[in-house]
């Protein structure tokens, strides 16, 4: 006999002070329009035995949410219930006015609601929801979405998804205090992970701060470069630069079970650099030294510290697999691509901590001078070159008009040659080269061997993983696509631009429904995502929720992607007029630059001949958005047209 399932609502004790009895009732009002099935006291019925009844609530209950404030740290009830909670392996805490909980319960990452407004759709009522349901057992692929990432003074390069840049904004004080894995959660955090945190810069001088982050970052690579280690890469790492959360709260947050911390005191030609290994279960060091010396041992320093680094992990790895872990130090001094020379490596580091900040104009062609002084001080400097090569891109594709972009992106490819030349097991120096062909050439054959080159020998670097990933989903190969973006995922659980390339790889296969979640989790993490509201609304539409696309095309800040977004919601909500006006003015406000989005407008308008003219002129001039025509749905109305299979051959899909 078959027994139908029945599916059973999450159930949650709430837990608060008489005192904050308004606001409780408002979030109780909002959790429980989520679906959640929530139990307060205010649902007591007169008469009822009041202890009895709080009771088996409170032992009942999959979750227990406290609600911690300055009246309720004072509460001998609230207290009690919240050690049954976390007693229980369910408790979730929660900060009304940004209070610290008191201790006992400071281990675990806390979700602030200073900030919040009191709708059900918030993102600090999503990320509780999704930590009530890995209290339920439900595990998780990765990090839930998180409000209000600590605010990190400077924005970071978007290599995933074209060149655009990224700014990871605060979205409020109090707004996050943080998520904590419950303790009743089944993700398991491997004993081989590590993050390193961006090392502080004590000399006194901000003009030392590329040299405290350069370094963080090397030994980063220096152990990622190990494949028995798992290491955090640097966007999700550097979240975590000015943040007061505890040890324990970032390794929990990131999902490691270890963490290296440092600072650096650069004085000239002489540095002080002091390292410590934290266990992230316990918050307790298992290594700290202290380092003195001319900046003419800068590369001995860094490959002690990595190789100190893996061989206390080999030892606790060990312990923890029952011996045999296979953790081999990796001198960051001989990494495939690097330099012995210091003005070479000083000159390097200013760049990339110009090409990180990415400010514009200014910012990234004075990157492009640092690459260019550490080529000239060492031009054998293979890692140099790729990172002239990616500078280059970003130059040809935001500020080179159309007379200078193809020579451009040449000189990128040429770039990215000597780079793999110099260095051929440098996985960056592959990725670099493949993307400058595919992206900047639109080069699908010649991408295709140092896209599996890279992928071969970058399975550590997140960047690396990404771009292969996005090259899998736009050629066809949606498995390995999958694969390789759950990796890189795993390797930067909190970087908003690896979640939505993990949406557009879903979208690429056609899993639209399964696309949402990455793409609203990137939303989550950077509200103001360029490109993410189109990402989300092109989902929306795909499945028909045409209403619901188009109020996310609208939210879209980029006119490449909103103003077709538009068009073609508009038609199909019967509004011609307005779907018109929508083309039109994509063609009058960025001209020939759009013609592939035209190109999709016109297929789903059903003007199949118009949308292959578009696709056409696209080719002439070499529209860099035609690396999507092999696997965009919104051209499937001219897929079956031989002029369409012709295109793909011509581009070497075929």
């Amino acid at each position: 006999m078959m027994v139908e399932a029945s599916v059973s609502r999450p159930s949650v004790f709430v837990s608060y002070a008489h005192e904050d009895r308004p606001r409780a009732q408002e979030f109780v009002a909002a959790l429980s329009k989520t679906g959640l099935q929530v139990w307060w006291d205010g649902l007591i019925v007169a008469g009822s035995e009041f202890a009895q009844s709080t009771e088996q609530a409170l032992e009942s209950a999959e979750a227990v949410i406290v609600l911690w404030s300055r009246s309720s740290i004072g509460s001998h009830w609230v207290r009690d219930e919240a050690t049954r909670g976390r007693d229980r392996g369910c408790l979730i805490p929660v900060s009304l006015d940004g209070v610290e909980p008191p201790i006992g319960f400071r281990q675990y990452l806390v979700i602030g609601l200073a900030a919040w407004r009191g709708k059900s759709d918030a993102v600090e009522i999503q990320a509780i929801v999704h930590a009530v349901n890995s209290a339920r057992g439900q595990a998780l692929v990765a990090a839930p979405p998180l409000a209000g990432l600590p605010a990190r003074g400077r924005a970071r390069r978007g290599v995933l998804i074209g060149a655009g840049s990224l700014l990871l904004a605060a979205l409020g004080a109090g707004g996050w205090l943080g998520w904590r894995r419950s303790q009743s959660s089944r993700v398991a955090v491997a004993a081989n992970s590590v993050a390193v945190l961006p090392f502080t810069n004590i000399s006194g001088d901000k003009g030392d701060d590329y040299f405290s982050d350069g370094l963080s970052a090397e030994v980063r690579a220096a152990l990622a470069h190990n494949p028995a280690l798992r290491v955090i890469a640097q966007i999700s790492s550097e979240q975590f630069r000015d943040a007061k959360a505890s040890a324990t709260s970032i390794a929990q947050t990131l999902g490691v079970a270890y963490l290296l911390d440092g600072n650096v005191r650069h004085a000239g030609k002489s540095f002080r650099i002091a390292a410590e290994l934290i266990d992230g279960r316990s918050g307790f060091s298992r290594w700290a030294q202290t380092f003195d010396g001319a900046i003419d041992d800068i590369f001995a320093v860094q490959s002690e510290i990595a190789s100190v680094v893996l061989s206390k992990l080999t030892s606790e790895v060990g312990q923890a697999q029952g011996g045999g872990a296979a953790l081999t130090p990796v001198s960051a001094a001989v990494l495939p691509g690097s330099t012995a020379n210091v003005a070479a490596y000083d000159a390097y580091l200013r760049g990339r901590a110009d090409y990180n900040l990415s400010e514009g104009e200014r910012s990234d062609r004075q990157a492009l001078a640092e690459f260019e002084a550490a080529i000239a001080a060492d031009p054998h400097y293979a890692a140099a070159h790729a990172a002239r090569s990616r500078t280059l891109i970003v130059i040809a594709n935001r500020y080179e008009d159309a007379a200078h972009t193809a020579a451009t992106y040449d000189e990128a490819v040429k770039a990215a040659r000597t780079a793999t030349a110099l260095a051929p097991d440098l996985a960056d120096a592959q990725s670099t080269l493949a993307f400058a062909l595919f992206q900047g050439k639109l080069d699908v054959r010649g991408a295709r061997e140092p896209y599996q080159r890279s992928r071969e020998l970058g399975a550590g670097d997140a960047t690396v993983m990404g771009r292969f990933a996005l090259y899998c989903a736009r050629t066809g190969r949606a498995a390995e696509a999958s694969g390789a973006m759950s990796r890189a995922v795993e390797l930067d659980p909190i970087n908003p631009l690896v979640h939505l390339a993990m949406g557009g790889v879903l979208f690429a296969a056609r899993r639209y429904a399964d696309a949402l979640e990455p793409i609203r989790r990137a939303l989550a993490l950077n509200p103001k995502l360029s490109g993410a509201q189109a990402a989300l609304g092109k989902a929306l539409y795909m499945l028909g929720r045409t209403r619901e696309a188009r109020q996310a095309f609208e939210k879209e800040t980029q006119k490449m992607t909103r103003l077709p977004g538009l068009a073609m919601a508009d038609r199909k909500l019967g509004d011609r007029l307005a779907a018109r006006q929508a083309l039109d003015t994509l063609r009058s406000d960025l001209g020939d630059s759009a013609l592939y989005q035209q190109a999709e407008v016109l297929a789903q308008w059903g003007e199949r001949e118009a949308a292959m003219q578009a696709l056409g002129r696209a080719l002439a001039q070499g529209d860099s958005g035609l690396i999507f025509v092999r696997s965009d749905p919104l051209l499937d109305p001219v897929r079956s047209l031989p002029a369409f299979s012709a295109l793909l051959r011509q581009l070497g899909f075929e």
